[in-house]
């Protein structure tokens, strides 16, 4: 969390620290619009907000205490539920367990969370590893269907990705890492980087961000925190998201750090594409994420325009984030597109149907947030559309709460034809439709932010949605 003094990069800044808020606080900032003598936010002096904001404000404060109430027993029970998953899966399933347990000829294997063989709640969702093979690589579509896949591999854990990316996808694995924190004063971000076609006019490499992990309350206070901070001449940025990028207590974005024994995402990415590209001319590089990975992702290149990264911007191939939350200001969103967006269009940010995460933090007159770029947008046919804005852009609506719930009904009903139908490959597995079940009594945007339906729009998408021609200005 930062202080007043850790913020002095910034021209502008709020951040919320809500263990510090009590009850008797909350009520008070909603009856003053002073922001700056506040024991749960930091902000210049003279820090003065509109009743509205502050009512979101306080919203966001009250869900990140529950989730940070909640976030022992809530890490606890995914324990619990990915081991008890992987004792089935390591075991042939109930049966094979049963027979195990019973036959006594072959003892019972228990998971290992460090073997290629254990999955996280992602994986055991939707087990596909195999690319589609009906997408080659000069298809419009081959980058998108790439990077959900190492989108959703990244998930799992680092023994599992380098056997899927080495054994199964015959790329050059590059290694796997886990970046420090400074706010946070701990690793918290992850992230892969592999490379398909070395040496060859075709080279690329691929730069995945880890996302919001189901379990990880940490994850999804960052996701609903409204904390920015905004940056000389480009704009206002979630704090959290940069920080996890790497972001400086006190100095913020330097263009180069000190020698370190810690790893920052940013720093240590931005150095290894130098040099992995630095022999190929023709070779280039993408970058992508779901969830909280894909807010990371787009704030990659970001960064790199912020520092004038011409050279390694020219190399960029594509950003393609699925189920992104917002990251910045309109301001910043300018800034960005003015920088990625050229001749070809570089930045695909692709949301499927009812996903809540898309959808915070929320945009509104008084919100610091909001999207930038076009969007592609699938509906739960599967079929794309280029929008400027989701429908239902803030999810919590009362006049959409009977049609999200008429949508996650059909969602479960079409799993049980989609491997039917579609082919062996879409059968949708028994942990995902559990999942959309407690969608459909539950919050229906849930099961929707699950990486198996941007894999399956992407493969049923129009290549037309990823042609080079820009966006802007249409």
């Amino acid at each position: 969390m930062a202080s007043n003094g850790e913020a002095a990069f910034a021209t502008n800044y709020l951040v919320l620290d809500p263990k510090e808020a009590t009850v008797f606080d909350l009520l008070r900032f909603l009856l003053s619009s002073r922001a700056d003598n506040r024991r749960f936010i930091f902000s210049p002096r003279g820090t003065r907000l509109p009743f509205p904001k502050r009512v979101v404000i306080v919203g966001s404060v009250v869900m990140q205490l529950i989730l940070f109430m909640l976030a022992g027993p809530l890490a606890l029970f995914g324990y619990a539920l990915e081991q008890g998953l992987n004792l089935l899966h390591v075991n042939g399933g109930f049966m094979g367990l049963i027979f195990r347990i019973l036959r006594g000829r072959r003892p019972v294997q228990a998971p290992d969370r460090d073997s290629p063989k254990f999955l996280s709640l992602i994986g055991l969702s939707d087990n596909r590893e195999e690319l589609d093979a009906s997408i080659p690589i000069d298809d419009a579509r081959y980058n998108s269907a790439l990077a959900i896949m190492a989108a959703k591999v990244v998930y799992e854990n680092p023994a599992h990705i380098e056997y899927v990316v080495s054994k199964i996808w015959k790329m050059e694995f590059m290694g796997f890492y886990d970046f420090w924190n400074a706010f946070q004063r701990k690793p918290t971000t992850q992230a892969m980087l592999f490379r398909q076609n070395k040496d060859s006019d075709s080279e690329l490499i691929c730069v995945s961000f880890r996302g919001t992990e189901p379990f990880a309350a940490e994850d999804w206070i960052t996701d609903m925190d409204l904390s920015y901070f905004e940056l000389p001449k480009v704009g206002r940025a979630h704090s959290g998201f940069m920080e996890a990028l790497g972001l400086q207590r006190g100095s913020g974005w330097p263009k180069d750090l000190p020698q370190s024994t810690r790893q920052y995402a940013y720093y240590t990415i931005r150095e290894i594409l130098k040099d992995a590209l630095k022999n190929n001319p023709k070779a280039k590089f993408i970058v992508t994420g779901h969830s909280l990975g894909g807010a990371l992702a787009i704030l990659f290149p970001s960064i790199l325009a912020y520092h004038e990264e011409k050279d390694l911007l020219d190399r960029l191939d594509g950003v393609y984030t699925f189920g992104q939350p917002r990251v910045a200001d309109s301001r910043f969103g300018a800034f960005v597109e003015q920088n990625l967006e050229g001749s070809t269009r570089k930045y695909f940010r692709i949301v499927y149907c009812n996903d809540l995460v898309p959808r915070v933090p929320w945009d509104n007159s008084w919100s610091d947030f909001q999207h930038f770029g076009k969007c592609i947008y699938f509906n739960s046919l599967y079929r794309g559309d280029i929008v400027d804005e989701v429908p239902n852009k803030n999810y919590f609506s009362i006049f959409m709460f009977m049609p999200k719930k008429m949508i996650s009904a059909w969602e479960l009903m079409r799993g049980f034809g989609m491997g039917m139908f579609m082919g062996p490959e879409y059968k949708e597995l028994k942990v995902m439709r559990a999942v959309r079940l407690m969608g459909l009594f539950g919050l229906a945007g849930l099961p929707a932010h699950a990486p198996l339906d941007y894999v399956n729009s992407t493969r049923f998408a129009s290549p037309n949605l990823y042609t080079s021609k820009p966006w802007l200005g249409q």
